[in-house]
C-alpha cells in the first residue's frame, strides 16, 4: 500500500478533496490527483512562467500565488490554477518607437501609480529586483530596467499581487524590445547569418536532420555536449 510507503496529506483541487503523497510540488499533485495538462504546464523547471498557481492554507485567509512546478503542497491546502494572468498589455509596433521614456508613460499610464511597496519584488518567483525596475521605468532609466527584467519569466504573479494594478512584467517586455531595436546596435554576425538562411546554405542540412533517425540525433548531442565541455 501506497500509505505505508509514504505519508499522504490532503489537498483540494477546485475545492474537491484528494489524498497526495507529502513532498510533491503542486503540479506533480493535481497530476496524481488525475488532472492532466493540455496547457499551463510548460517547462515543468520554473523558467517558463506557464504554470501560476492561485492557492490558500487552511486557517489562513490570504490568498497567496506560486509556480506549481517548484510550491510543495501542504496538508489541507487549498488551490486553483490559472492558465494565464489577465494582466493589462499595451498594443504598440516596436519599430514605430523611440528610445525614450515617454514611450512608456504613454503607453502605460498606470506606472506613474506605483506605490513602491515592494509587493512585486517579493511575490516574484525569481527573485527579482521587480520594485527597483519599475522605478528605473519611472525615470527613464532603461538599461537599468533591462538589467533587474532580463531574467523575468513572464508569470505575471507581480501583476496579480500589485496593489496599483500595474503590469511590471508587461512593462519590462515593452522595455527590453525598445532596446533590442533602436539602442543595441545590430549585430554583423546575426546579418551574415540570415543572409546565409535567405540563400539556402543549410537547406540540405535541415532536411537531412528532419529525416535522421533518433539515435543520431542523441549523438549529434553528446557531441556537441562533448566540445561544449571543452571549451569551457
Amino acid at each position: 500500500m501506497l500509505n505505508d510507503i509514504v505519508k499522504m496529506i490532503p489537498i483540494y483541487v477546485m475545492g474537491r478533496k484528494y489524498e497526495v503523497p507529502q513532498g510533491l510540488t503542486i503540479l506533480k499533485a493535481m497530476e496524481f490527483s488525475g488532472y492532466a495538462f493540455k496547457r499551463g504546464c510548460g517547462c515543468r523547471g520554473g523558467v517558463c512562467g506557464a504554470c501560476v498557481t492561485v492557492y490558500r492554507k487552511k486557517g489562513n485567509y490570504q490568498l497567496k500565488v506560486g509556480l506549481a512546478c517548484q510550491t510543495v503542497v501542504e496538508p489541507d491546502i487549498y488551490l486553483v490554477q490559472l492558465p494565464f494572468v489577465p494582466a493589462n498589455k499595451a498594443i504598440y509596433t516596436v519599430k514605430n518607437l523611440q528610445a525614450s521614456d515617454s514611450n512608456i508613460v504613454k503607453l502605460y499610464p498606470e506606472l506613474l501609480r506605483c506605490l513602491q511597496c515592494n509587493t512585486c519584488t517579493k511575490v516574484c518567483p525569481m527573485e527579482l529586483d521587480v520594485m527597483n525596475f519599475v522605478a528605473a521605468a519611472m525615470r527613464g532609466d532603461l538599461a537599468r530596467v533591462v538589467e533587474l527584467s532580463m531574467e523575468c519569466v513572464m508569470c505575471g504573479m507581480c501583476a496579480a499581487r500589485c496593489p496599483a494594478e500595474l503590469a511590471p512584467f508587461n512593462i519590462a517586455l515593452l522595455v527590453r524590445r525598445i532596446v533590442g531595436k533602436h539602442v543595441i546596435p545590430p549585430s554583423p554576425q546575426l546579418n551574415q547569418r540570415l543572409k546565409e538562411i535567405r540563400e539556402g546554405k543549410f537547406n540540405e542540412e535541415l532536411q537531412h536532420l528532419k529525416k535522421a533517425e533518433k539515435s543520431e540525433m542523441e549523438e549529434r548531442f553528446k557531441d556537441l555536449q562533448a566540445k561544449k565541455g571543452a571549451s569551457v
